[in-house]
């Protein structure tokens, strides 16, 4: 039996020279960070690891730019705190998966929230990682290095390889330098909260309030089964349909009375504070509801048509034991279940709705194994995938079987 190989290079020579090493001996990596998104996608197929964290460092920051560089092992916490410092942040406000996957929050890495595509509440009006991501510097299957984009928005003619990083999960290179656009950080925020309102009154709502010219920037609805479990219970037993206001404090508090106006008598609201909301956003993010100590209940991540979630959810609990929550307008839709994912009935309803995805992003190994964990391609799409795989990685040393049971 070979011994099993940690490797962690301490620069981009380091890791060029790791992958050229796993190639030349038709040794599988699994390429990891700090591990907080490990437990997602299937085992590696790997006996050796590349492991990235020491590759640690804002290597280019120019606030007056709007532009940070760092290398890939670079934790997302400390970017944050730098970008803090100096009033902007990370527009699309990648989520923290440590603390759902039972491990600790903080710990991931800026190469992670591009290879996971990574976004937040805010993901309607602000996009994902891919839309903010300015360049790369990665090293291939092939075991060459290669950089893409740089430090302005609009990219040359060609693969927008930097883009195509996005949702790899490590598959196709392993990246050792990203370039993202940073924006200003909003001086204040509120939410209003609209109480009592069903999963589908609370779409309509959502959809009113995203359509006015309020420039909501963020909506969710919180079913009675999980609102009590957001800010230290302060929301109480009913439910809670948020709306987030953003930006300079006069501009907040008009738009917060337009919104009082538009839904006038019809529903209570209660307006959370800066705090309140900043809390409350950030654990609708990082699914805090679901978060408990050994727990491995299933948790799915679905993505719908925005109207279509509480349809989605009202569908699949006549087949199963399901809580659920909504994000973005009701499009992005976390489940958990109380017994089996029942992946084979949850797709077929989203089919049945029109389309839309279906990420495991939380089970136990051995229910894993079984399931496709990530949406299935279609024919057209899948065909793409793999041609991309040979040709970034056709020797499948990266991350082998990680997004695909049949070892893509």
């Amino acid at each position: 039996m070979t011994e099993r190989v940690i490797l962690k290079p301490a620069d981009e020579t380091g890791v060029l020279e790791s992958v050229q090493w796993a190639l030349a001996t038709k040794n599988p990596l699994e390429i990891i960070g700090h591990g907080s998104k490990r437990g997602i996608g299937h085992v590696v197929a790997a006996g050796h690891v590349l492991d990235l964290s020491a590759l640690s460092g804002v290597t280019l920051y120019e606030p007056e730019e709007l532009v940070l560089s760092a290398k890939a092992g670079t934790p997302l916490a400390e970017i944050e705190t730098l970008l803090a410092q100096h009033g902007q942040c990370l527009q699309f406000e990648p989520m923290d998966y440590g603390p759902l996957l039972s491990g600790e929050a903080g710990r991931g890495t800026i190469g992670g929230v591009l290879a996971a595509n990574l976004s937040g509440p805010r993901r309607l009006k602000s996009g994902a990682a891919r839309d903010h991501i300015l360049g790369v510097r990665v090293v291939s299957g092939r075991g060459e290095l290669f950089k893409s984009g740089g430090r302005v928005v609009k990219n040359v003619t060609g693969y927008d390889l930097s883009k195509g990083m996005a949702n790899s999960w490590g598959t196709l290179g392993v990246l050792t330098e990203v370039t993202f656009k940073v924006l200003p950080r909003p001086e204040t925020e509120v939410t209003l909260a609209l109480r009592g309102l069903t999963d589908e009154q609370a779409a309509r709502a959502m959809a009113l309030a995203m359509g006015s010219r309020e420039e909501v920037s963020s909506a969710a609805h919180l079913p009675p089964t999980v609102a009590w479990r957001f800010l230290e219970g302060k929301l109480g037993g009913d439910p809670a349909t948020l709306l987030r206001l953003e930006g300079f404090a006069p501009s907040v508090k008009h738009r917060s009375q337009r919104l009082h106006d538009l839904f006038g008598n019809a529903v209570t609201i209660d307006q959370l504070d800066e705090t309140q909301s900043a809390m409350i956003w950030r654990e609708v993010r990082d699914v805090m509801p679901y978060v408990k100590p050994g727990d491995q209940r299933a948790i799915w991540r679905v993505s719908v048509a925005p109207m279509l979630g509480w349809q989605l959810v009202d569908a699949f609990r006549r087949h199963a034991g399901v809580d659920a929550y909504y994000d973005w307008q009701g499009g992005l839709v976390w489940l958990r279940m109380e017994a089996d994912p029942e992946a084979e009935i949850l797709r077929k309803l989203i089919a049945a709705l029109g389309g839309g995805h279906a990420t495991l992003v939380r089970a136990p190994e051995a229910v894993r194994a079984q399931l496709d964990i990530f949406q299935p391609q279609p024919a057209a799409l899948a065909a793409l995938s793999r041609r991309l795989k040979q040709q970034f990685d056709p020797e499948n040393i990266l991350n082998p079987g990680r997004m695909y049971r049949t070892g893509a």
